[in-house]
């Protein structure tokens, strides 16, 4: 007799994450290789977060603080906002679950992108949602579509702004328009996991203080992209305090470990480091753009540190042939690729490499 698991997850495929640079050196045996596939930050950390982490070290045995007291004052203080508004986590991808397990039940409908971060897909199926998919427009979040298709069913609306892996954005204007229409009583989680990449001035940059008004609003960020902290899986929501009180039920006690607590208190101080990573990715994001127009592939224009390109030949074929050149990158549906901007050095290499592919394949 074999144990029985939940129907709920019975078309669920495991998240597939980006293929890791050992696999590849050890798969094609080569030596220099490359990954531009999972949106990291090419330069690193702040070198005041390995300063703080080595300070740490000696507290390993202990259990880290439950309560993420140092992170959290930091990041009210930040924001401005009170404590109780702020909520960490081990990375955005555990606050989605969170927030599913807490409010989704069998057969709530959740609306989303179809061309989105999967794991809002993946999160509302798991606890028995409906999945109510709703195609971009023009690779943009279609919001009157949205509006059209909320019920009395209608639980969370997920909106990823700037989006993964279209790179495209809602304007602050469009954004307001929105909630005003949103009834009180549904959810709306807006993801800025790629928020401190954003170059257009009409973008909610300051959406956190929107919280005050929509009390049905949470807003997500991460230490993973800008700040470099992928590793260390830590992130945070702002939102209404009882809101967070009810997902604060569900959260383990221990959930971001000690090492992630300091390293983000560190790098919330080291403002140059920040802008040392916005010039590189616009300087980045810049050149790609050039050469893609002289390659005349289509791209859509980014507000991320990641840029989706029709290639012209299937995704899947050229992910393969970009590892035997050293360089990983994301193969996305159809024609298209995801690429992460990485240093100049990266970026060059990534289109010389692109070049042969392409030229191969004619």
């Amino acid at each position: 007799m074999s144990i029985k698991y939940r129907d709920e997850i019975k078309n669920i495929e495991p998240y597939v994450p980006g293929k890791p640079i050992e696999d590849v050196k050890k798969e094609f045996n080569i030596e220099k290789v490359i990954k531009l596939a999972s949106n990291e930050n090419p330069l690193g950390c702040s070198p005041k977060v390995k300063e703080a982490i080595i300070k740490a070290l000696d507290k390993l045995s202990i259990y880290p603080d439950g309560n993420n007291t140092e992170l959290k004052k930091a990041l009210a203080k930040k924001h401005n906002v009170e404590v109780d508004n702020v909520l960490p986590s081990s990375g955005l991808d555990e606050m989605i679950v969170l927030i599913a397990n807490t409010f989704i039940e069998k057969d709530d409908e959740v609306i989303m992108g179809d061309i989105t971060f999967p794991r809002y897909l993946q999160a509302t199926e798991i606890m028995g949602g409906r999945p109510v998919v709703v195609p971009l427009k023009n690779f943009s979040f279609d919001l009157d579509g949205i509006l059209e298709r909320i019920t009395l069913r209608t639980k969370i609306i997920w909106i990823c702004n700037p989006n993964n892996p279209t790179g495209t954005m809602i304007t602050e204007r469009d954004l307001i328009g929105f909630l005003d229409k949103v009834p009180s009583n549904i959810l709306v989680v807006l993801d800025e996991a790629y928020k401190e990449y954003v170059t257009r001035q009409d973008y909610p940059h300051n959406s956190v203080e929107f919280i005050n008004k929509y009390k049905n609003l949470l807003v997500m960020r991460t230490f993973s992209k800008a700040y470099g902290l992928a590793g260390l899986r830590v992130a945070y929501t702002i939102g209404d305090k009882e809101v967070l009180q009810y997902i604060n039920r569900v959260r383990g006690p221990f959930n971001v470990n000690a090492l992630a607590q300091v390293a983000a208190v560190a790098a919330l101080e080291d403002e140059d480091f920040l802008k040392k990573t916005y010039d590189t990715n616009l300087q980045g994001k810049n050149y790609l753009y050039k050469e893609f127009d002289k390659l005349n592939l289509q791209y859509v224009p980014s507000e991320t540190n990641h840029i989706l390109v029709n290639v012209g030949r299937n995704g899947q074929e050229v992910f393969i042939e970009m590892q035997k050149r050293g360089v990983i990158i994301r193969p996305m549906a159809g024609n298209f690729i995801r690429i992460s901007i990485g240093t100049m050095e990266e970026n060059r290499f990534f289109i010389e490499n692109l070049k042969e592919v392409l030229n191969k394949g004619q």
